[in-house]
């Protein structure tokens, strides 16, 4: 460590986020450009090159934080861009979304706040584009081998960067218009400026990755016509078959899933829409849903001028501090968290029926009612206890003239047509799709990364298992593989 005292003398301090009132305005990324460099370095030295560092174990890719941090305290950013490029593709796509389980596992967080990790690595990432040191890295020679890669988000880039760099002919084919799958059309512009992901895409681009944009596998071209095409195929679509709520009223207009919401909001920011079809302008909206597609929701409700906005959580919430006993460390604890989202909404008000940042906890939704057009109007709900029991004389009613479900995903798609049946693939009880521990299905030279066999999960572990299949992929093709793999990506459990 730079600095041995570092953690004794320095505080923890995270990125400044810009004022609400200004950046509720626009759809630029949330913190002050450039207000990370006058602190990163300090923040850098509080790590404490521990003996045993569980970040490594706490971050599914397997990051070298206490390297990099050294060398971000030290001033040296080509060294630290080389030692985070090593285990990370997108490490910019990471330090914006990533929830930042390696700071759960920061030995200092056993009795004082966390190395910010996360705003490191950003930091790093950022610095490495603006100073030059990201590059194209082509193959020295091509080994003959095509591999076709069926979806476009973090699995699925990662996996195409890495099986490119090792000298296969990459195709990506996905079914938007637009490369990037959730990072294009899911996250917010507010949480991470597409001009990150075009980059990205312009790097795997010059390393020899063709894009196939607007052609879904199963439609346009069939699974069997793919495999005779390509020696080897990954499935990298994501969990995108959404959960239902089954209440009454469902049916009524007004009611959508987050994943038809989103997507127009991100659509408004490309410059396709001039206004999304279902803007939030001038409505009271309700989220169903607690987790962070709910307050990718709330952030862009916020934005379109909502007459109010409450997010429903079943959930009792959480303390603040790390519940020793149920959730001891290095484990990620469930805590009361204020994301950039809730901090606009409670500044704003737009939520008078809920808690000071727009959240209603521990609130099931029991049905809801709409106007003479079949329009809702309201959404009736009760109080429920930590066992989700309803408790009496709870129960509530909600003006609602715009609802969004955010209940997760269970999978990816598998509707008859579908590129998982026309393969004939096997899916678990989870609803991703079955395969062994070398990413491998049944179908011979068929593999599967990310959410589509994992299950609904993070930007870092898709980017681990796109990096680990990559590495399988190329063992098959070659009889062996040069390309680094994070260890046991594919064990462990979900969401963490």
């Amino acid at each position: 460590m730079a600095d041995p005292k570092g953690f004794l003398t320095t505080a923890r301090q995270e990125a400044p986020r810009r004022p609400v009132d200004e950046r509720v305005r626009d759809w630029d990324e949330v913190y002050v450009p450039g207000g990370l460099l006058p602190i990163v370095s300090a923040q850098a030295d509080r790590c404490m090159d521990c003996g045993i560092p569980f970040c490594h174990e706490a971050c599914p890719l397997g990051n070298l934080i206490p390297e990099w941090n050294e060398l971000v305290a030290r001033g040296d950013w080509r060294a630290a861009s080389e030692r985070l490029h090593a285990t990370n593709n997108f490490p910019e796509f990471t330090g914006r979304l990533c929830p930042a389980p390696c700071e759960a596992g920061c030995v200092l967080a056993i009795n004082q706040p966390a190395v910010t990790i996360k705003n490191v690595e950003v930091a790093i990432a950022d610095r490495s584009w603006d100073e030059g040191f990201v590059s194209a890295q082509p193959p020295e020679r091509h080994t003959g081998r095509t591999v076709a890669v069926v979806g476009s988000g973090p699995a699925g880039l990662a996996a195409a960067q890495q099986l490119a760099r090792a000298g296969h002919t990459v195709a990506v084919y996905e079914r938007d218009d637009r490369a990037g799958g959730l990072l294009r059309y899911g996250i917010p512009a507010f949480k991470m400026e597409k001009r990150q992901l075009e980059r990205r895409l312009g790097q795997l681009t010059d390393e020899g990755v063709r894009f196939r944009t607007s052609v879904e596998v199963g439609r346009d071209i069939t699974a069997h016509r793919l495999r005779a095409r390509y020696d080897a195929v990954i499935v990298a679509t994501g969990s995108t078959a959404w959960r239902e709520l089954d209440v009454a009223g469902r049916e009524l207009g007004g009611i959508h899933q987050a994943m038809e919401y989103l997507p127009l909001a991100n659509r408004v920011c490309e410059g396709d829409l001039t206004v999304s079809p279902l803007s939030a302008a001038g409505k009271h909206v309700v989220i169903v849903g607690g987790g962070d597609t709910g307050a990718d929701c709330l952030g862009t409700a916020v934005r379109e001028q909502a007459a109010s906005v409450t997010q429903l959580d079943i959930y009792t919430q959480p303390g603040d501090v790390r519940d020793e006993e149920a959730e001891p460390w290095p484990t990620y604890p469930k805590l009361y968290r204020l994301s950039a989202a809730h901090e606009e909404a409670g500044e704003l008000k737009t939520a008078p029926e809920a808690d000071a940042d727009a959240r209603l906890f521990a609130a099931s939704t029991l049905r809801f009612t709409g106007d003479a057009g079949g329009h809702v109007r309201a959404l009736h709900l009760v109080g429920v206890d930590a066992g989700r029991r309803p408790r009496a004389g709870t129960e509530r009613t909600l003006p609602a003239d715009l609802v969004l479900l955010a209940l997760g995903f269970h999978g990816p798609e598998r509707h008859v047509g579908s590129l998982v049946d026309q393969l004939g693939l096997e899916v678990g009880e989870r609803g991703g799709i079955a395969r062994d521990a070398g990413f491998a299905t049944e179908v011979p030279g068929v593999f599967v990364a990310g959410d589509a066999g994992r299950g609904q999960s993070l930007v870092v572990w898709a980017i681990a298992e796109g990096r680990a299949a990559a590495a399988a992929v190329d063992r098959w093709l070659m009889g062996t593989t040069r390309l680094p793999a994070p260890v046991g990506a594919h064990d462990r459990p979900m969401g963490v």
